[in-house]
């Protein structure tokens, strides 16, 4: 597979896109002001311990506090279960994983108490109301190793499946380790060579030592350490051995900077550097900036015809597969199978580069056939397998349903680009003018009873005020019949779309009242 990582550096800004085949597979954003948070290590002050939830929030300098679970706090060595350094995502941690919380033997208002300074190491950036979850169990990644300082443990990732290199890599690594502390080879490692084990865990060692050196020296709250920027972590994380290698950053500081950091932490990395100099942007000659407004859009079209719904919440995705304007060619299973196989490609996809995470919910259009749900759901797992982030599938209900869980690490593409619809508070959708007429009316009404003015002047959002002159002008007669009050209405294309402005005219004074829809 041809990987290629484009680079646009803006002032504040840094985007990565990782394209595979020319295909953009991956997206990548670090903003000053809105920097991802994830594998940095804080040192924190408890505020509270809840025995209750086994857990603690604890103070790291965020607006909000962070959440530690007891079975974060401690690990059980004898209950280690090596996490794959490729299924936690570019920009997450990589640690082992102790027991669950349920069955730990320790409880958190042994292990913490209030007020208590601790190192902690941010596996989960927040989430709109969610604080950064957070863990005691530090990692530090490299190229071709993550360092466990905690745990005295060395594991190699799953994706490298042959015996042989996997036993030559924990004898290799037993040669230069420090005993005390823990490994895990990533899968870049394999058939790397004993010199350039040694040099990352000779790195990886003194990074931990300036880790300590700092939590002694700084106040709490604090951070002390931070991973590589967007775009050498890109290198670190997203180029491996066998893939055709190119850079293309649009850069003149950055394409240096990026040459430089080679030579110094991947020397045996051959990458093709590339200064882009090019008339237009870098994105629009990629095609990149066309294919991250389609990665925004709730509805995604197929090639066929059919198209696929996306409908994220905070905790939940629900996917839609649709046949659309596609109508087959032999017979409707056909049309069926054909559409649901297209989209579980698009679906992977999607998925993928949107970081979509949590619980997923796809709902594949109802097929008769057994045969035909298990060569669908057979390639949806497939298609899955290309994502670096931990997933786990179940296979396909009585309902045509498949749910999956994908690990959160980072935000979703829509939230680091999108903020809420200031019109609908991100509800997607408003009240329909007929439904604001009836409000109004219901206000009118409302004031009419103690009203001792002459009329009423109704100032609302233009589509509101045609609705109520036009298609509901008998909601008006009724107002006036019954009060004996005139009503004016007035059109004012400031207003929202859901406000409405009532005043009562009087002899020498008025009465206001505003309305707002839900």
């Amino acid at each position: 597979m041809r990987k290629e990582l484009i680079v646009n550096v803006a002032p504040g800004e840094t985007r990565v896109a990782l394209l595979e085949n020319g295909v953009l597979a991956e997206f990548f954003v670090e903003r000053g002001d809105e920097e991802n948070i994830t594998g940095s290590i804080y040192k924190g002050r408890v505020q509270r311990v809840l025995p209750g939830m086994q857990a603690a929030f604890v103070d790291i300098g965020l607006k909000q506090a962070s959440f530690l679970y007891v079975d974060d706090v401690m690990p059980d060595p004898c209950g280690l279960e090596v996490v794959d350094p490729e299924d936690e995502g570019m920009e997450g941690p990589l640690h082992a994983a102790g027991k669950s919380g349920r069955g730990t033997r320790h409880r958190i208002e042994t292990l913490l108490k209030e007020g208590q300074e601790i190192m902690v190491q941010v596996i989960k950036a927040p989430v709109g109301t969610k604080g950064a979850r957070v863990t005691t169990q530090v990692s530090l990644p490299g190229r071709f190793l993550v360092l466990m300082p905690t745990v005295p443990h060395v594991g190699v990732s799953r994706k490298i499946l042959c015996d042989e290199e996997r036993t030559r890599l924990k004898v290799l690594v037993e040669t230069f380790r420090n005993p005390e502390h823990g490994y895990i080879f990533r899968t870049a490692a394999e058939g790397v060579d004993p010199e350039a084990v040694s040099r990352e865990i000779s790195v990886l060692d003194r990074l931990w030592e300036m880790v300590q050196d700092r939590y002694k020296n700084q106040k709490a709250p604090v951070r002390i350490h931070r991973d590589l920027s967007v775009t050498f972590r890109s290198l670190r994380d997203l180029l491996t051995h066998d893939d055709a290698r190119r850079l293309v950053i649009d850069s003149r500081e950055g394409c240096k900077a990026v040459s430089q950091f080679l030579a110094r932490t991947m020397p045996d990395l051959e990458v093709d550097v590339v200064h882009y100099q090019g008339k237009s942007l870098i994105f629009d000659t990629y095609n990149i900036e066309a294919e991250i407004q389609r990665a925004l859009r709730k509805k995604v079209w197929l090639k066929s015809g059919g198209y696929i719904i996306i409908e994220q919440t905070e905790a939940l995705v629900a996917i839609d597969v649709n046949t659309g304007r596609y109508v087959g060619k032999e017979n409707f299973e056909e049309t069926i199978l054909l559409t649901n196989l297209e989209a579980v490609r698009e679906i992977a996809h999607q998925i993928r580069l949107r970081n979509l995470c949590g619980i997923i919910i796809i709902d594949f259009i109802d097929m008769a056939r057994t045969v035909n749900q298990e060569r669908v759901f057979q390639a949806f797992r497939d298609a899955v397998q290309a994502d670096r982030v931990k997933t786990n599938i179940l296979p396909m209900s009585e309902l045509g349903l498949v749910q999956m869980t994908r690990k959160r690490t980072r935000k979703s593409l829509s939230r680091i680009l999108c903020s809420n619809c200031p019109c609908c508070d991100g509800r997607g959708h408003l009240s329909s003018p007929g439904t604001l007429c009836f409000q109004i009316y219901r206000e009118l009404m409302r004031y009419a009873g103690d009203a001792e003015g002459e009329s009423f002047t109704v100032t609302c959002h233009p589509e509101t005020a045609d609705e109520l002159l036009r298609g509901s002008r008998a909601i008006v007669d009724v107002v006036e019949k019954k009060t004996g009050m005139r009503v004016h209405v007035v059109a004012d294309a400031v207003c929202h779309p859901e406000e409405f402005d009532i005043v009562e005219n009087l002899k020498g004074k008025t009465h206001r009242t505003k309305g707002e829809s839900g």
